[in-house]
């Protein structure tokens, strides 16, 4: 059974008070699609890659058409979770509150899929306390820091009181997981311990730490890099090393993203289960795949454990779900296979990256692979050991089949 969702829009910036100054929605630049898995065969662009990618809504949608959605999708499809989701602050949806008692009447349990607080002003949680009237069993906080002063500052947050007070609410009567994008000499260090015992005392259910992004490489793919001029994120390793570190520290749990689950292992903690690797389908082909650099080096564990016959090839890169046209253009082809499998979700059109890895004279087949191999932290932080496991085996399965449909 898959989640209903419930989009009402928004822009980012103006739907939620706005800008945060590490938004990465601010001074996107260009409307030229990036190419995608929904473009048209014959030319790049579509909706998703246009406009979608850029949170490019016209505003709130109202009630009635958010409404009259979800229970479209409900009778037709079923769901087990309706999951409230937009481009904007959840909590400057005006009718938020009367949206949770509609949805109240199918019955099931609802997520507030994302929100600072910013939109609310009551300092006594208030607003927090009607709509937990309404089914609200999950929602996803972003704090940034309980700090006033750096809320104020850095997330343009003109009413943190109200805020900090409705995420207590939300703890006391939901599963609370929080939110904090990590920006180096601003919100680490002493104040991430400060806010993460201030969310323990609320009684958080978890904390997903994002490692700040500011570079094209690190995963920005709008042109509007750096976002903070003269910041440099965390590398990759540091990060993993915070995420651990507060984990053990607090008793609620940590995951990380783009890496990592201290508990869990992941992502691709399946590297690590050889009997389960073992059930995997043989590998009869050769293949290369297309990843990201975090990717890469765990894909390549895997990989050594069962097959001699796949090469696993980065680009400059982190995320393989964010490479685009510019990411494959850099790619030298030197040990590139005839078969080539890249991340199902990435921005680039089909016909241009299979022009751009046949540039060399080789006429290779080039196919788009699964959407996710693995559970990255915010999605491993509500799933179990098990869970993770599951996700991973039958993704790899479905990679594998394809390896030996198409592969040399």
């Amino acid at each position: 059974m898959k989640d209903i969702l419930a989009d009402v829009g928004g822009r980012p910036g103006i739907d939620c008070r706005g800008f945060c100054r590490y938004c990465y929605f601010k001074g996107v630049k260009g409307e030229e699609p990036l190419g995608c898995k929904y473009c048209p065969p014959s030319k790049r662009g579509c909706d998703y890659c246009t406009d979608k990618v850029r949170e490019k809504y016209f505003g709130f949608i109202p009630l009635n058409i958010v409404l009259g959605a979800v229970y479209t999708d409900f009778k037709f499809s079923g769901g087990e979770t309706i999951v409230i989701s937009g481009g904007g602050d959840l909590s400057c949806y005006s009718d938020l509150l009367e949206l949770t008692k509609g949805l109240t009447k199918i019955g099931l349990p609802i997520h507030i899929n994302y929100t600072s607080g910013k939109g609310f002003d009551n300092e006594d949680g208030g607003e927090a306390d009607s709509l937990v009237k309404n089914n609200i069993s999950e929602v996803s906080f972003t704090v940034f820091s309980t700090d006033r002063a750096l809320r104020r500052e850095w997330m343009n947050d003109k009413s943190p009181d109200a805020s900090l007070a409705n995420l207590k609410r939300f703890c006391e009567s939901s599963d609370v997981y929080a939110a904090s994008i990590v920006i180096p000499g601003v919100n680490d260090g002493e104040d991430l311990y400060n806010t993460c015992s201030d969310l323990e005392d609320m009684g958080i259910k978890g904390m997903i730490l994002m490692r700040f992004a500011n570079y094209r490489e690190q995963g920005l793919i709008l042109g509007n890099d750096p976002i903070i001029e003269g910041i440099d994120p965390h590398s990759v390793g540091d990060f993993r090393e915070l995420v651990t570190e507060i984990n053990k520290e607090f008793s609620f749990r940590v995951t990380g993203t783009p890496l990592w689950d201290p508990e869990i292992g992941s992502p691709y903690t399946i590297r690590r289960e050889d009997e389960i690797l073992r059930e995997l389908p043989k590998i009869e082909r050769e293949a290369t795949i297309l990843t990201g650099k975090i990717s890469a080096p765990f894909l390549s564990e895997i990989f050594d454990k069962i097959s001699d016959k796949i090469e696993v090839a980065p680009v400059d890169k982190d995320i393989g779900c964010l490479i685009t046209i510019e990411d494959i253009k850099k790619l030298s082809l030197d040990d590139i296979k005839e078969t080539v499998i890249f991340p199902g979700r990435a921005f680039v059109h089909d016909r241009e990256i299979e022009e751009l890895l046949c540039r060399d004279g080789v006429k290779r087949l080039i196919i788009r692979g699964p959407d996710r191999l693995t559970a990255d932290g915010e999605m491993s932080i509500s799933m179990s050991r098990e869970e993770v496991l599951e996700e991973e085996k039958r993704a790899l399965e479905e990679l594998i089949r394809m390896i030996n449909f198409y592969g040399v």
